[in-house]
């Protein structure tokens, strides 16, 4: 860990002074309307219906498949942590002529250089072409009947619309409000706007992150000069995307 350096800590204050100036009123219902107006949550609503109507033509099921949503609930934070470090932060690598870099990451890193670009702040809807269709196929094939695949599929995309709002109205102008999405808010902001290597969980603050050692006390980590440009690459060509 480099040692903190008072110029880097002076560019931190006034980004997060330029965002916080940037920010308009706006009411949890405008949030709302304007969630549904990018490509994103319209697709995850869509496939969560369907699933949702399949689960309730195919009928039964036994009493177990309850446990199912209340175990994906209870790992969201780490998947999330997963996700975040291994896929989101992955770095660039060279293979001969080929640069190995997922649209995923890409969009990732354009996100961190401006938080407050809202489109770049859900999953690109190119990749959903190609995950929702992986999801319902694993969902489908994990469990070894019909019926707990679909509550499956109907969980996983819940909370990818779950994680879509949040992500969303952290970086939206809505202000925190309760005591639960304030500590939210603040922990994602501190991802974006102190160090991009701790609190990498979105819809909790201090689970997995505490758990995994990425929580630490804000004052005691520097704020990083890569916080707004990750790994402080460029796109170029030769690129396999995803």
């Amino acid at each position: 860990m480099t040692r903190p350096s008072p110029e880097i800590e002076a560019l931190a204050a006034e980004r997060l002074a330029q965002d916080t100036t940037r920010r308009t009123t706006q009411t949890l219902g405008q949030a709302w309307r304007s969630f549904w107006r990018h490509p994103s949550p319209p697709m995850i609503a869509a496939s969560l219906a369907a699933a949702g109507a399949a689960r309730i033509v195919t009928g039964g099921g036994e009493l177990a498949e309850v446990a199912i949503p209340v175990v994906l609930v209870v790992l969201l934070p780490a998947i999330e942590w997963v996700i975040h470090v291994i896929v989101l932060h992955w770095r660039p690598r060279q293979v001969g002529p080929v640069r190995i870099d997922s649209l995923l990451a890409r969009e990732h890193r354009a996100h961190h250089a401006d938080p407050r670009d809202i489109p770049l702040v859900f999953i690109p809807w190119r990749a959903l072409l190609w995950l929702l269709p992986a999801a319902t196929a694993i969902a489908l094939l994990a469990l070894p009947t019909l019926s707990s695949g679909l509550t499956l599929l109907v969980s996983v995309t819940a909370l990818m619309l779950a994680y879509e709002w949040t992500h969303y109205l952290v970086h939206s102008d809505y202000r925190p409000r309760s005591r639960a999405y304030r500590a939210v808010w603040r922990n994602h902001r501190l991802h974006h706007y102190k160090n991009e290597h701790y609190w990498f969980t979105v819809t909790t603050s201090g689970t997995v992150d505490r758990l995994f050692g990425t929580c630490p006390d804000p004052a005691s980590v520097p704020t990083s000069p890569t916080v707004r440009k990750l790994h402080a690459t460029d796109d170029g060509p030769g690129t396999i995307t995803g």
